[in-house]
């Protein structure tokens, strides 16, 4: 409730002022509101019923299997079995007409399936990411500006969002689960960085796919509002809408849910009654998403296109960028693996970092991103002049900060672009584009890949500013022990 209600609140006050929303669209988003809470309550306990412990277990026993290729082969078949049916992806696949949606997706899939495999290797080798991230970020730009223009932006954007609510949980915990076979003390902080590597595969093979694939033109897919007259109509919609959502989480989840049934079988890792529970976990999970992902896309799309095309035909085109960052501040805090990644990250921090801390500084960024985002609708800046400066400048802050905070600033970048990024902001970004007779490819797609830019900024600013106020405490303390000193002395 506390993460739904305030998006909800705004769209609400948007629809009466400045956004008039048609009543079938403003029924649909508040059935979509509805559904959000319940899904995103059993999601997040199905979570921590089922998949973490299942990450944990596979990469706990796989990792210590002695022959290499054993591993290789697994955690690059579990990358390419869940993105192909992650949600977020089938969504963007749709709205890119000029390429063929399995094409496209297999391109995606392969990308986290190669560097799942590099990102275990690493936490199992130890290799520093900060060496990788520079190394993989080189190539990624050096490969961008020989890929066609239109497709630049639908590359940074395939990397935020196939990093979603069902490849989030598992991955982490896999990473968890391989580096508890380390005992040394850069162990705990090495468990981080799995999604960021995975980030960075899908969009170096979509760039790729873009310099050899050679599509005429790359053209978007903008979504048709429907047209609701009553709100049985509204229900109805919804009705309609499960099937799709039932077979689309079912072709998601029963990928994991079959490589760990191999993998129990085959070695008996968990007890009957730690099975039970994560069958349950994984009933919860099922449940959860087909509601919240039912209720995103039937209920928030539409909203979104509508609002965001509402501000832009209006006399002040300039409060798209106010709007949007009051948006996306709270919006964020409805994506379902962001709750995942905080609360992992407080347990794994012991308290250190807390899931209040870490929820601000992902809202901030959100915030600005969205932000910088409408600058772009508005003016068609090209994406690269802010691309290149935010990594710069996150890549920059690795040297300075700890390597927790690098791991856990790249992973919460892939975390924050999901479902509700790609089911509202973008829709929001193709509406006001439309209405602005912008190019809809450089200027409304890359809303996905600003939301995953600028949390590794402040995620790492938050480390730095914590590094600070440390040592500053530590020298008001030395300060006041030599008073204590020289009292002790002058008595003497």
């Amino acid at each position: 409730m506390a993460s739904v209600l305030p998006i909800t609140a705004i769209v609400l006050l948007l629809s009466i002022t400045i956004a008039p929303l048609d009543p079938g669209t403003l029924v649909l988003f508040l059935f979509g509101a509805i559904l959000l809470v319940g899904g995103m309550g059993l999601f997040t306990l199905g979570v921590d019923m089922s998949m973490i412990p299942m990450g944990e277990g596979v990469g706990s026993t796989i990792s210590k299997h002695t022959r290499l290729i054993v591993p290789i082969a697994v955690y690059f078949l579990l990358g390419v079995l869940t993105t192909m049916a992650e949600p977020d992806l089938q969504v963007l696949s749709k709205q890119v007409s000029s390429i063929n949606s399995a094409v496209l997706i297999i391109t995606v899939a392969v990308g986290v399936g190669l560097f799942l495999v590099a990102a275990t290797l690493r936490v199992r080798w130890g290799i520093p990411l900060r060496r990788l991230l520079l190394v993989l970020y080189f190539a990624v730009f050096a490969l961008a500006f020989l890929a066609p223009g239109n497709f630049i932006p639908v590359s940074f954007d395939s990397g935020g969002v196939t990093t979603g609510p069902v490849t989030v949980p598992f991955i982490m915990s896999l990473g968890l689960g391989i580096a508890s076979t380390r005992s040394d003390k850069n162990s705990a902080s090495d468990s981080f960085g799995l999604i960021s590597l995975c980030s960075i595969g899908p969009i170096l093979c979509v760039l790729l796919l873009g310099i050899i694939y050679k599509p005429t033109e790359a053209a978007p897919s903008v979504g048709v509002v429907p047209d609701v007259s009553t709100t049985a109509r509204a229900a109805r919609y919804f009705v309609e809408s499960f099937p799709t959502y039932l077979e689309e989480v079912a072709t998601a989840l029963l990928p994991v849910a079959g490589l760990f049934l191999i993998f129990q079988l085959l070695t008996r890792h968990f007890k009957r009654g730690q099975m039970l529970r994560i069958g349950a976990g994984l009933l919860y999970t099922y449940l959860g998403l087909v509601l919240f992902l039912c209720g995103v896309n039937v209920g928030f799309m539409p909203a979104g296109q509508l609002i965001g095309a509402a501000i832009a035909e209006g006399g002040a085109k300039w409060l798209l960028v106010p709007i949007g960052m009051l948006i996306g501040y709270y919006i964020v805090k409805a994506e379902p693996a962001v709750t995942v990644l905080t609360k992992q990250v407080e347990e794994v921090s012991n308290g250190s970092i807390s899931q209040r801390a870490m929820g601000l500084a992902m809202s901030i960024g959100v915030c600005v991103s969205v932000g910088l985002a409408m600058v772009r609708v508005l003016t068609g800046l090209n994406i690269f002049w802010l691309l290149i400066p935010g990594y710069a400048v996150s890549l920059g802050l690795t040297f300075l900060v700890p390597s927790i905070f690098t791991g856990i600033a790249f992973d919460s970048g892939g975390v924050a672009s999901g479902p509700m990024t790609a089911t509202f902001l973008l829709p929001f970004a193709q509406g006001a584009c439309q209405s602005l007779g912008g190019n809809m490819m450089t200027d409304a797609f890359g809303i996905v890949a600003m939301v995953a830019m600028t949390p590794l900024v402040t995620i790492q600013v938050m480390g730095l500013s914590s590094i600070i106020h440390h040592k500053l405490a530590r020298r008001r303390l030395r300060s006041r022990m030599e008073r204590v000193e020289d009292a002790v002395l002058y008595f003497d």
